[in-house]
Protein backbone atom coordinates (compact mmCIF):
# COMPACT_ATOMS: atom_id res chain seq x y z
CA UNK A 1 0.00 0.00 0.00
CA UNK A 2 2.69 2.64 0.43
CA UNK A 3 4.14 1.99 -3.22
CA UNK A 4 0.78 2.22 -4.46
CA UNK A 5 0.33 5.70 -2.31
CA UNK A 6 3.93 6.85 -3.71
CA UNK A 7 3.20 5.83 -6.91
CA UNK A 8 -0.16 8.02 -6.77
CA UNK A 9 1.96 10.78 -5.18
CA UNK A 10 4.65 10.77 -7.75
CA UNK A 11 1.90 10.72 -10.98
CA UNK A 12 0.14 13.78 -9.47
CA UNK A 13 3.36 15.52 -9.60
CA UNK A 14 4.91 14.30 -12.98
CA UNK A 15 0.69 15.51 -14.33
CA UNK A 16 1.16 18.87 -12.59
CA UNK A 17 4.76 19.48 -14.29
CA UNK A 18 3.05 18.57 -17.44
CA UNK A 19 0.00 20.43 -17.42
CA UNK A 20 2.17 23.29 -16.19
CA UNK A 21 4.94 22.87 -18.76
CA UNK A 22 1.83 22.36 -21.39
CA UNK A 23 0.45 25.78 -20.45
CA UNK A 24 3.92 27.79 -20.90
CA UNK A 25 4.29 26.49 -24.39
CA UNK A 26 0.87 27.01 -25.95
CA UNK A 27 1.14 30.18 -28.31
CA UNK A 28 -1.14 32.44 -28.76
CA UNK A 29 -2.77 31.99 -25.58
CA UNK A 30 -1.72 34.73 -24.15
CA UNK A 31 -1.36 38.47 -24.66
CA UNK A 32 1.91 39.92 -24.66
CA UNK A 33 0.53 42.42 -21.61
CA UNK A 34 -0.41 39.04 -19.70
CA UNK A 35 3.14 37.81 -20.39
CA UNK A 36 4.94 40.89 -19.40
CA UNK A 37 2.72 40.72 -15.85
CA UNK A 38 4.22 36.98 -15.59
CA UNK A 39 7.51 38.76 -15.29
CA UNK A 40 9.60 39.37 -11.72
CA UNK A 41 9.62 42.32 -10.62
CA UNK A 42 11.59 44.94 -11.62
CA UNK A 43 14.17 46.27 -8.61
CA UNK A 44 12.69 49.62 -7.98
CA UNK A 45 15.38 52.78 -6.15
CA UNK A 46 15.06 53.84 -3.08
CA UNK A 47 17.50 55.49 -0.39
CA UNK A 48 18.62 52.87 1.89
CA UNK A 49 18.11 53.44 5.60
CA UNK A 50 21.12 51.21 7.35
CA UNK A 51 23.80 49.29 5.62
CA UNK A 52 24.41 46.15 5.25
CA UNK A 53 28.17 45.12 5.46
CA UNK A 54 29.50 41.31 3.89
CA UNK A 55 31.54 40.13 6.76
CA UNK A 56 32.74 36.76 4.78
CA UNK A 57 31.80 34.13 2.46
CA UNK A 58 32.48 30.38 1.53
CA UNK A 59 31.48 28.13 -1.30
CA UNK A 60 30.45 25.01 0.67
CA UNK A 61 30.61 23.29 -3.01
CA UNK A 62 27.44 21.45 -4.73
CA UNK A 63 24.00 23.09 -3.66
CA UNK A 64 20.59 21.99 -3.67
CA UNK A 65 18.90 23.49 -6.45
CA UNK A 66 18.73 19.91 -8.28
CA UNK A 67 16.97 18.51 -5.21
CA UNK A 68 14.68 21.08 -4.11
CA UNK A 69 16.06 20.90 -0.52
CA UNK A 70 16.30 24.38 1.52
CA UNK A 71 19.49 23.80 3.36
CA UNK A 72 20.14 26.48 6.58
CA UNK A 73 23.53 26.63 8.59
CA UNK A 74 23.24 26.15 12.40
CA UNK A 75 24.99 28.41 14.78
CA UNK A 76 26.16 26.71 18.22
CA UNK A 77 28.68 28.25 20.57
CA UNK A 78 30.48 30.42 17.78
CA UNK A 79 30.47 28.00 15.48
CA UNK A 80 28.45 27.75 11.96
CA UNK A 81 27.62 24.06 10.74
CA UNK A 82 26.59 23.49 7.08
CA UNK A 83 26.15 20.93 4.71
CA UNK A 84 25.59 21.20 0.95
CA UNK A 85 24.10 18.38 -1.34
CA UNK A 86 27.12 16.76 -2.65
CA UNK A 87 29.78 18.39 -0.89
CA UNK A 88 29.26 17.07 3.17
CA UNK A 89 29.31 19.00 6.17
CA UNK A 90 31.99 21.90 7.09
CA UNK A 91 32.19 23.94 10.33
CA UNK A 92 33.50 27.28 10.61
CA UNK A 93 34.15 30.43 12.58
CA UNK A 94 31.23 32.61 12.64
CA UNK A 95 33.16 35.50 13.02
CA UNK A 96 35.53 34.85 9.72
CA UNK A 97 34.35 32.65 8.02
CA UNK A 98 37.32 30.15 8.50
CA UNK A 99 37.20 26.50 8.28
CA UNK A 100 37.39 24.20 11.74
CA UNK A 101 36.70 21.19 9.91
CA UNK A 102 35.29 19.45 6.99
CA UNK A 103 33.47 15.93 6.30
CA UNK A 104 33.01 14.78 3.05
CA UNK A 105 31.78 11.19 3.33
CA UNK A 106 31.03 9.06 0.06
CA UNK A 107 31.35 11.44 -2.91
CA UNK A 108 27.82 9.60 -4.37
CA UNK A 109 25.99 10.45 -1.03
CA UNK A 110 23.22 13.66 -1.78
CA UNK A 111 23.40 15.38 1.70
CA UNK A 112 20.11 17.44 1.86
CA UNK A 113 18.43 17.19 5.51
CA UNK A 114 20.63 19.10 8.00
CA UNK A 115 22.42 19.62 9.63
CA UNK A 116 21.10 19.25 13.26
CA UNK A 117 23.52 19.84 16.09
CA UNK A 118 23.06 19.15 19.89
CA UNK A 119 24.63 16.90 22.23
CA UNK A 120 27.66 17.16 20.89
CA UNK A 121 26.73 15.91 17.57
CA UNK A 122 26.10 17.20 14.29
CA UNK A 123 23.88 15.35 12.55
CA UNK A 124 22.89 15.38 8.32
CA UNK A 125 20.55 13.33 6.55
CA UNK A 126 20.36 12.26 2.75
CA UNK A 127 18.34 11.86 -0.21
CA UNK A 128 19.05 7.72 -0.04
CA UNK A 129 17.75 8.11 3.57
CA UNK A 130 21.03 7.88 5.41
CA UNK A 131 21.46 9.98 8.52
CA UNK A 132 25.32 10.36 9.86
CA UNK A 133 26.35 11.63 13.30
CA UNK A 134 29.50 13.42 13.19
CA UNK A 135 31.36 14.84 16.52
CA UNK A 136 31.12 18.52 16.38
CA UNK A 137 34.32 19.44 17.93
CA UNK A 138 36.37 17.59 15.22
CA UNK A 139 33.72 16.00 12.50
CA UNK A 140 34.77 12.30 12.94
CA UNK A 141 32.00 10.08 11.77
CA UNK A 142 30.02 8.74 15.12
CA UNK A 143 27.66 6.51 13.53
CA UNK A 144 25.65 5.91 10.75
CA UNK A 145 22.11 4.86 10.51
CA UNK A 146 19.13 4.61 8.00
CA UNK A 147 15.53 5.72 6.98
CA UNK A 148 12.83 4.90 4.23
CA UNK A 149 13.06 7.70 2.71
CA UNK A 150 14.94 11.18 1.67
CA UNK A 151 15.57 13.46 4.21
CA UNK A 152 15.07 16.92 3.41
CA UNK A 153 15.13 18.44 6.92
CA UNK A 154 17.39 19.16 9.77
CA UNK A 155 17.46 16.89 12.20
CA UNK A 156 16.54 17.68 16.10
CA UNK A 157 18.75 16.63 18.70
CA UNK A 158 17.53 16.16 22.46
CA UNK A 159 17.79 13.97 25.80
CA UNK A 160 20.38 11.65 24.33
CA UNK A 161 17.92 11.69 21.10
CA UNK A 162 18.60 12.34 16.97
CA UNK A 163 14.92 12.79 15.78
CA UNK A 164 14.50 12.58 12.14
CA UNK A 165 11.62 13.23 9.67
CA UNK A 166 11.95 11.36 6.34
CA UNK A 167 9.57 12.26 3.14
CA UNK A 168 7.27 9.30 3.98
CA UNK A 169 5.74 12.05 7.01
CA UNK A 170 7.76 9.84 9.27
CA UNK A 171 9.53 11.27 12.46
CA UNK A 172 12.54 8.34 13.54
CA UNK A 173 14.42 8.77 17.09
CA UNK A 174 18.16 7.31 17.56
CA UNK A 175 19.60 6.90 20.38
CA UNK A 176 22.46 9.68 20.33
CA UNK A 177 25.48 7.62 21.57
CA UNK A 178 25.02 4.91 19.50
CA UNK A 179 22.62 5.46 16.36
CA UNK A 180 20.10 2.60 17.36
CA UNK A 181 16.44 3.00 16.84
CA UNK A 182 14.69 3.77 20.07
CA UNK A 183 10.53 4.66 18.55
CA UNK A 184 8.53 5.99 15.19
CA UNK A 185 5.68 8.27 14.70
CA UNK A 186 4.00 8.00 11.39
CA UNK A 187 1.78 10.95 9.92
CA UNK A 188 -0.85 10.23 7.29
CA UNK A 189 0.04 11.31 3.79
CA UNK A 190 -1.77 13.28 1.13
CA UNK A 191 -1.85 12.65 -2.57
CA UNK A 192 -0.01 15.61 -3.51
CA UNK A 193 2.64 17.24 -1.19
CA UNK A 194 4.79 20.76 -1.76
CA UNK A 195 8.34 19.69 -2.33
CA UNK A 196 9.61 20.54 1.48
CA UNK A 197 9.40 19.33 5.09
CA UNK A 198 9.48 21.72 8.12
CA UNK A 199 12.05 21.05 10.56
CA UNK A 200 11.52 19.91 13.82
CA UNK A 201 10.61 22.55 16.58
CA UNK A 202 11.79 21.31 19.85
CA UNK A 203 10.44 22.23 23.45
CA UNK A 204 11.42 20.81 27.37
CA UNK A 205 10.49 17.41 26.27
CA UNK A 206 8.31 18.09 23.69
CA UNK A 207 8.84 17.37 19.69
CA UNK A 208 6.38 19.67 17.42
CA UNK A 209 6.46 18.42 14.05
CA UNK A 210 4.57 20.20 11.12
CA UNK A 211 3.22 17.88 8.56
CA UNK A 212 1.77 17.87 4.64
CA UNK A 213 -1.69 16.82 5.63
CA UNK A 214 -1.77 21.08 7.13
CA UNK A 215 -1.50 19.84 11.10
CA UNK A 216 0.91 20.53 13.70
CA UNK A 217 1.70 18.06 16.25
CA UNK A 218 3.30 17.44 19.55
CA UNK A 219 5.18 14.46 20.56
CA UNK A 220 6.96 13.53 23.27
CA UNK A 221 10.68 13.50 23.15
CA UNK A 222 11.11 10.37 24.90
CA UNK A 223 8.56 8.20 24.04
CA UNK A 224 7.35 9.57 20.51
CA UNK A 225 3.59 9.64 21.91
CA UNK A 226 1.39 12.06 20.29
CA UNK A 227 0.48 14.80 22.97
CA UNK A 228 -2.01 16.86 20.83
CA UNK A 229 -2.51 18.03 17.34
CA UNK A 230 -3.88 21.37 15.84
CA UNK A 231 -5.08 21.61 12.14
CA UNK A 232 -3.09 24.76 10.49
CA UNK A 233 -5.03 24.53 7.07
CA UNK A 234 -8.17 22.52 5.78
CA UNK A 235 -7.69 20.69 2.53
CA UNK A 236 -9.91 23.23 0.74
CA UNK A 237 -10.90 22.86 -2.86
CA UNK A 238 -11.94 20.45 -5.67
CA UNK A 239 -8.32 19.49 -7.10
CA UNK A 240 -5.38 17.35 -4.91
CA UNK A 241 -3.59 20.68 -6.29
CA UNK A 242 -6.15 22.80 -4.69
CA UNK A 243 -6.24 20.71 -1.57
CA UNK A 244 -2.52 21.24 -0.99
CA UNK A 245 -2.13 22.55 2.60
CA UNK A 246 1.12 21.67 4.16
CA UNK A 247 3.20 23.17 7.34
CA UNK A 248 6.32 23.04 5.14
CA UNK A 249 8.03 25.96 7.44
CA UNK A 250 9.61 25.39 10.76
CA UNK A 251 7.60 26.02 13.70
CA UNK A 252 9.28 28.69 15.65
CA UNK A 253 9.25 28.75 19.62
CA UNK A 254 9.77 31.51 22.12
CA UNK A 255 9.38 30.57 25.73
CA UNK A 256 5.83 28.59 25.41
CA UNK A 257 4.44 30.21 22.51
CA UNK A 258 4.25 28.52 19.12
CA UNK A 259 4.33 30.56 15.70
CA UNK A 260 3.51 28.65 12.43
CA UNK A 261 2.30 29.13 9.12
CA UNK A 262 1.10 26.87 6.39
CA UNK A 263 1.25 26.79 2.69
CA UNK A 264 -2.33 27.99 2.31
CA UNK A 265 -2.39 31.31 3.67
CA UNK A 266 -2.76 31.13 7.22
CA UNK A 267 -0.27 31.81 10.40
CA UNK A 268 -1.05 30.87 13.48
CA UNK A 269 -0.18 31.26 17.22
CA UNK A 270 -0.39 28.41 19.97
CA UNK A 271 -0.04 27.88 23.45
CA UNK A 272 2.98 24.80 23.32
CA UNK A 273 2.39 23.07 26.29
CA UNK A 274 -1.39 22.53 25.50
CA UNK A 275 -2.37 23.05 21.97
CA UNK A 276 -4.77 25.93 22.23
CA UNK A 277 -4.73 27.91 19.89
CA UNK A 278 -4.61 31.66 20.84
CA UNK A 279 -5.31 33.06 17.37
CA UNK A 280 -5.15 32.59 13.94
CA UNK A 281 -4.88 34.81 10.98
CA UNK A 282 -5.09 34.00 7.09
CA UNK A 283 -1.87 35.14 6.16
CA UNK A 284 1.45 32.70 5.77
CA UNK A 285 3.07 30.75 3.13
CA UNK A 286 5.04 27.45 2.50
CA UNK A 287 8.21 29.23 4.57
CA UNK A 288 8.92 29.56 8.01
CA UNK A 289 7.80 32.67 9.81
CA UNK A 290 10.78 35.33 11.32
CA UNK A 291 10.32 36.59 14.88
CA UNK A 292 10.62 40.09 16.04
CA UNK A 293 10.21 41.42 19.66
CA UNK A 294 6.44 42.46 19.47
CA UNK A 295 5.73 41.42 15.27
CA UNK A 296 6.11 38.54 13.37
CA UNK A 297 6.98 38.41 9.50
CA UNK A 298 5.85 36.01 7.06
CA UNK A 299 6.14 35.82 3.16
CA UNK A 300 2.78 34.57 1.23
CA UNK A 301 2.82 32.63 -1.79
CA UNK A 302 2.31 35.69 -3.85
CA UNK A 303 5.88 37.02 -2.72
CA UNK A 304 4.11 39.61 -0.24
CA UNK A 305 5.68 40.46 2.84
CA UNK A 306 3.09 40.45 5.76
CA UNK A 307 4.06 41.65 9.89
CA UNK A 308 1.73 40.44 12.40
CA UNK A 309 1.31 41.80 15.34
CA UNK A 310 2.17 38.91 18.04
CA UNK A 311 -0.10 39.72 20.82
CA UNK A 312 -3.06 39.19 18.40
CA UNK A 313 -2.29 38.41 14.66
CA UNK A 314 -3.64 41.83 13.31
CA UNK A 315 -1.99 42.85 10.10
CA UNK A 316 0.84 45.65 10.74
CA UNK A 317 1.90 46.07 7.17
CA UNK A 318 2.22 44.67 4.04
CA UNK A 319 5.08 45.08 1.36
CA UNK A 320 4.14 44.12 -2.21
CA UNK A 321 7.21 45.08 -3.76
CA UNK A 322 8.46 41.84 -4.84
CA UNK A 323 5.68 40.12 -7.27
CA UNK A 324 6.74 36.71 -8.36
CA UNK A 325 10.33 37.06 -7.25
CA UNK A 326 10.05 34.10 -5.01
CA UNK A 327 10.86 35.09 -1.78
CA UNK A 328 12.60 32.98 0.91
CA UNK A 329 11.26 32.47 4.62
CA UNK A 330 11.73 36.13 6.36
CA UNK A 331 14.46 36.19 9.20
CA UNK A 332 14.29 39.06 11.66
CA UNK A 333 17.86 40.95 12.00
CA UNK A 334 17.90 43.59 14.74
CA UNK A 335 14.90 45.62 13.58
CA UNK A 336 14.68 44.23 9.99
CA UNK A 337 13.11 42.00 8.52
CA UNK A 338 15.07 40.29 5.59
CA UNK A 339 13.76 38.21 2.45
CA UNK A 340 16.22 36.91 -0.55
CA UNK A 341 14.72 35.99 -3.64
CA UNK A 342 15.67 33.88 -6.96
CA UNK A 343 18.06 35.76 -8.43
CA UNK A 344 19.99 36.25 -5.46
CA UNK A 345 19.23 39.51 -3.80
CA UNK A 346 18.68 40.20 -0.12
CA UNK A 347 16.37 43.05 0.84
CA UNK A 348 15.68 44.35 4.25
CA UNK A 349 12.28 46.03 5.59
CA UNK A 350 11.51 47.92 8.83
CA UNK A 351 10.14 46.34 10.95
CA UNK A 352 8.30 49.11 12.11
CA UNK A 353 6.64 50.08 8.71
CA UNK A 354 7.66 47.60 6.30
CA UNK A 355 9.62 50.16 3.66
CA UNK A 356 12.86 49.55 2.09
CA UNK A 357 15.79 49.59 4.06
CA UNK A 358 18.63 48.14 2.55
CA UNK A 359 19.73 45.49 -0.78
CA UNK A 360 22.15 43.80 -1.31
CA UNK A 361 23.21 41.09 -3.67
CA UNK A 362 24.57 38.16 -1.85
CA UNK A 363 24.97 35.48 -4.80
CA UNK A 364 24.45 34.75 -8.31
CA UNK A 365 21.89 31.73 -7.12
CA UNK A 366 18.70 31.45 -6.03
CA UNK A 367 18.13 31.89 -2.29
CA UNK A 368 15.26 29.38 -1.01
CA UNK A 369 16.44 28.69 2.29
CA UNK A 370 15.41 31.18 5.34
CA UNK A 371 18.12 33.17 6.45
CA UNK A 372 19.25 32.09 9.94
CA UNK A 373 20.34 35.06 12.63
CA UNK A 374 22.60 34.49 15.04
CA UNK A 375 24.42 37.28 17.73
CA UNK A 376 23.71 39.79 14.91
CA UNK A 377 25.05 37.72 12.32
CA UNK A 378 23.06 36.96 9.38
CA UNK A 379 23.81 34.26 7.16
CA UNK A 380 22.33 33.15 4.38
CA UNK A 381 22.91 30.02 1.71
CA UNK A 382 22.04 29.82 -1.55
CA UNK A 383 20.61 26.78 -3.86
CA UNK A 384 24.71 26.18 -5.20
CA UNK A 385 25.82 26.00 -1.91
CA UNK A 386 27.31 29.13 -0.85
CA UNK A 387 27.35 31.17 2.18
CA UNK A 388 27.51 34.44 3.32
CA UNK A 389 27.28 36.31 6.32
CA UNK A 390 26.23 40.00 6.98
CA UNK A 391 26.50 42.30 10.14
CA UNK A 392 24.49 45.60 9.83
CA UNK A 393 26.10 49.13 10.09
CA UNK A 394 24.10 52.19 10.84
Amino acid sequence: MQLNSRLTRVSAIAVCAVALAGCSTMKGWFSSKEKKSEKPAELVDFTASVNPQKIWSVNLGKGDAASGARQRPVVDGGRVYAAAAGAGVRALNLDNGQTLWSWSGEKKSRWSGGPGVGDGLVVVGSLDGEVIALDAMNGTERWRSKVNNEVIAAPAIQGGLVMVRSNDGRVTAFDAMSGAERWRWQADMPALTVRGNAGLTLGPGYLFVGNDNGKLVALSVNEGAELWDVTVAQPEGRSELERMNDVDGQPVIDDTLLYVSSFKPRTLAIEAPTGRVLWMQENGGTGGVGLGAYRLAVTDAKDVVWALDRSNGAAMWQQDAFARRKLSAPAVQGDYVVVGDYDGYLHWLRMDDGQLAARSRASRKAITAQPVVDDGMLLVQDSEGTLTAYRLEP
